[in-house]
């Protein structure tokens, strides 16, 4: 969810987890699609396969997870949504969008 909004916003972006599924949720890619955005180019992804190089920042969704081996900017303490009901990945979806409103903001101040 976090790159299909990030990227919408016009940030160059990719997620990657620890443990990745096999599948995008379902319920992530119908919040999202909710929203008029689509995931269809999108597919889970282990940390190890991003190169971190150039990209300006590297947030941490939370979930309990620790990657001693990326350089971390911020990490946003959400809880994983995975196993929740659809109104639980909408209000991720939702603190997720609110974020990077935040973060948006501050680099057009900056």
């Amino acid at each position: 969810m976090a790159e299909a909004l990030a990227k919408d916003m016009g940030f160059k972006a990719q997620s990657a987890g620890t443990h990745p599924g096999e599948q995008i949720a379902v319920n992530a890619v119908a919040v999202i699609k909710e929203l008029g955005i689509e995931m269809n180019n999108q597919f889970p992804k282990s940390i190890e396969m991003i190169d971190t190089k150039g990209y300006d920042k590297i947030i941490s969704m939370g979930c309990g997870v620790e990657c001693p081996n990326l350089p971390i900017s911020s990490d946003w303490g959400l809880d994983d949504p995975v196993g929740h009901d659809i109104n639980f990945y909408r209000n991720t979806r939702d603190k997720i969008q609110s974020l990077l409103e935040k973060l948006s903001q501050t680099q057009t101040d900056a």
